[in-house]
């Protein structure tokens, strides 16, 4: 016998079809004309039908659908003749077999909306027709619909009366407290003061909180999270020595050696999740204080201007965090604001997608990778969202180690109409006895500014051995240049210039890129390759797991020269082979900005260009791309007096910002770049960019000798082998060292010519 379900729906089904009537449908599921009330008299015929024999139902139908006479008067022979009727039209229509109500629910599961298409194939397979079929669908979503309501009613049901018995509950010990000043009793609700109502409203913001986190650590343990650890729900601390030590998870995020990260790493437990939720909820309130908080916390630094922190007053206001600072680590923490041409929805957007954000800031993120999602956020938005991520930073030289973090990413949009974004590590929730980085609650709180633009208070807060950076670059280091809030809102500021010009609309007139580019199209396609450019170099810069730089050594070798290489493998963005990336760094008595100027310069180019052979070097086009003059995009043409160079195109990308400078550039086919220009996809133009990395060596100010230079990083990527099974030869190396000794050499004979007086 049908189950309850499928007669409900076979009598609904056959209603409408035996009368013949196409019954709307409302937004809601109801039929159009009908309320809730109506439906739910339906439901309870329908349970009634589902409730009568076989041999009750010819009676049952003809009371309750076959045709009424308006005449009382009738004869029982009429009226028998009219039920008759009813009855034969329909018996024309059979009930749902048991068949055709299981494939129909199966179905309704996988999609519940079927289109005409989908409808037409569901008669044809179950013998039905495409009307019968769209009226089961309707009826069907229609019941969901409302037994989904019910179930919710009686929820927020049992939610108030919890309400009302917990308001009562305060009621009764509110009236039985007395005050220790006047010795009556407390004011009744509607007079407490102004302190207990603000504090009665934050531990109302902070029960949702907890409640919501709770909601989405119980999908991952399987109940409540209020339940975990027999019942015990410890404060809301960034400390977890009140926990019971989380089963590890099989691969560490940090292999033996040097700048080593295992790729393979996998998510956290089950068992971590709740505690990474309840980490990253107290790493935002941190974090939110530590943005908001002035002296003595902070103190403002006299050498670059960038918010310092008192360590000791740190560990006095939030005295547990993740646990104390490990033997022999250094603390690097810094605050900076800054005002960026974004919107703020945007900026959020682009920091909880990992490889946008990783893009975005390319010269500070080598590497970045999302391990686990936890916690999609809100629909529509990223408010609640949590994500767990591997990363690596770095800094542009060979003689600083990257720096790899394994950490949890929290997003929440505040009541006050700020976005906070905050990381905070999770390496002491597993033994990773050789992580040499981690991150105390850092990141960035966003308000939204008029015309588009974002007001962004970024806070660094790490603690790091860093003991294997070269001596040149420590200073700048330790002063947070670096890897220091100031880098990273630097950096922001510079992309989000970029992006800007990138969709800009007027060019200015003196813009030489009209004489080439004569549409927006062919602008936005080079930029586009100039950006791709620039992540390839930056990249390149940094060493991987299996793939660390090497130090050359051998007759005629520099110390200080570091090779790499590659195998370049179905990417069409590089010509495929063996690429061989060498880097040096040296330290320059000139100003960084010298330094840029002289290099990004087309007419000094050929003092130092070993590849141009001397030729002239002249400027194609050039799209300014923010405020200051040298941040550009050039297209330059060699004229080489070498017929086998003549004629050649170099794409350049030149960029400055207070922390770091930089001039890529990449020698580009003629007939590619002719595609690049009429606006065509620049994804398959292959490039191997080279290029020069210009940071200060040290904070202004620095009272160690030669304050106020340079630090040059010189790095080539030169394809050695077409066939990427081919061994590196010796021979390959040498000519790559002898180049860029060469070139070191250049540029120092140039610079230092001119710093010298006469």
């Amino acid at each position: 016998m049908p189950s309850r379900i499928s007669r409900r729906s076979n009598k609904m089904s056959s209603l409408v079809v035996n009368d013949g009537i196409d019954i709307g449908f409302s937004s809601s599921g109801l039929p159009l004309g009908q309320s809730s009330s109506m439906l739910d008299s339906q439901l309870h015929s329908l349970d009634m039908l589902s409730n009568t024999s076989e041999s009750e139902m010819p009676r049952l139908s003809s009371e309750d659908f076959g045709s009424k006479s308006g005449n009382e008067g009738n004869s029982a022979g009429d009226e028998q003749d009219v039920n008759n009727k009813s009855l034969n039209k329909r018996k024309r229509y059979h009930r749902h077999t048991q068949h055709q109500i299981q494939e129909l629910e199966a179905y309704f599961k996988e999609c519940p909306h079927p289109d005409d298409k989908q409808r037409k194939e569901l008669s044809r397979e179950l013998g039905l027709e495409p009307l019968q079929i769209k009226f089961w669908f309707q009826n069907k979503r229609t019941q969901m619909k409302t037994k989904n309501e019910r179930g919710e009613n009686s929820h927020l049901r049992a939610e108030n009366e919890k309400l009302r018995a917990e308001n009562l509950r305060f009621r009764e010990a509110l009236g039985n407290v007395s005050c220790p000043n006047c010795g009556g009793q407390q004011p009744p609700i509607g007079e407490m003061s102004y302190d207990e109502h603000q504090l009665r409203l934050e531990n109302t913001r902070l029960r949702e909180e907890i409640e919501r986190i709770s909601t989405i650590a119980s999908k991952y343990v399987g109940k409540p999270f209020s339940n975990h650890n027999n019942g015990y729900s410890p404060p809301l601390d960034l400390g977890v020595p009140a926990f019971s030590t989380p089963q590890s998870v099989n691969g560490d995020a940090y292999g033996d050696g040097e700048d080593v990260i295992i790729s393979s790493i996998i998510g956290p437990s089950d068992a971590e999740k709740p505690f990474i939720i309840e980490l990253a909820v107290a790493a935002m309130e941190e974090f939110i204080q530590m943005a908001h908080m002035q002296e003595p916390l902070w103190f403002p630094s006299i050498e670059n201007g960038t918010s310092l922190l008192n360590e000791e007053e740190y560990f006095r206001i939030f005295p547990r965090g993740i646990g104390p600072k490990p033997d022999g680590f250094k603390t690097e923490a810094s605050r900076e604001t800054a005002v960026v041409i974004m919107n703020h929805v945007n900026l959020v957007e682009i920091l909880m997608d990992v490889n946008h954000w990783s893009s975005m800031f390319s010269g500070v993120v080598s590497r970045a990778s999302t391990i686990d999602v936890l916690s999609t956020g809100v629909a529509g938005n990223f408010t609640g969202a949590l994500q767990v991520i591997l990363a690596e930073f770095q800094v542009p030289s060979p003689q600083v180690p990257t720096r790899e973090c394994y950490f949890a990413r929290y997003c929440k949009h505040r009541v006050d109409g700020t976005w906070a974004v905050v990381d905070v590590s999770l390496d002491h929730l597993r033994a990773i006895p050789s992580a040499r980085c981690r991150r105390r609650p850092s990141g960035c709180l966003i308000q939204e500014m008029p015309n588009g633009y974002s007001k962004v208070t970024w806070v660094e807060h790490i603690e790091v051995d860093d003991s294997a950076v070269h001596n040149i670059y420590k200073p700048l280091v330790s002063s947070g240049l670096a890897f220091g809030a100031k880098r990273w809102t630097a950096t922001l500021d510079r992309q989000c210039e970029r992006l800007a010009s990138a969709m800009a609309t007027n060019f200015p007139t003196n813009d030489l890129s009209n004489m080439v580019l004569t549409n927006q199209d062919s602008r936005k396609s080079m930029l586009k390759l100039a950006e791709r450019m620039v992540n390839s170099f930056c990249s390149g810069m940094s060493a991987t797991a299996g793939n660390q730089w090497s130090t050359l050594s051998g007759s005629g070798s520099d110390d200080n020269v570091r090779v790499m290489t590659r195998k370049s493998v179905d990417d069409p963005g590089r010509p495929p082979g063996i690429v061989l990336s060498a880097a040096t760094s040296f330290w320059l008595p000139i100003s960084p900005k010298r330094v840029f100027d002289f290099l990004r310069d087309e007419n000094t180019r050929s003092e130092w260009d070993i590849l141009s052979n001397g030729g002239v070097v002249q400027e194609m086009a050039h799209i300014a791309n923010g405020r200051e003059t040298g941040n550009c995009v050039s297209l330059l043409r060699v004229n080489s007096s070498n017929s086998s160079q003549s004629n050649m195109l170099i794409l350049q990308e030149s960029s400055t910002d207070p922390t770091n400078s930089y001039v890529i550039y990449a020698p580009v086919d003629i007939g590619a770049m002719n595609i690049v220009l009429g606006g065509g996809d620049p994804d398959f133009v292959a490039l191997l960019p080279s290029g020069f990395a210009i940071l200060p060596d040290g904070p202004p100010g620095n009272s160690r000798v030669g304050s106020g230079g340079s630090l040059l990083t010189v790095a080539f990527q030169i394809l050695v082998d077409s066939i990427p099974t081919a061994k590196l030869s010796l021979g390959s190396v040498a000519t790559v060292n002898n180049l860029i000794a060469c070139t070191v050499d250049r540029i120092k004979a140039a610079l230092l010519s001119e710093s010298t007086p006469s």
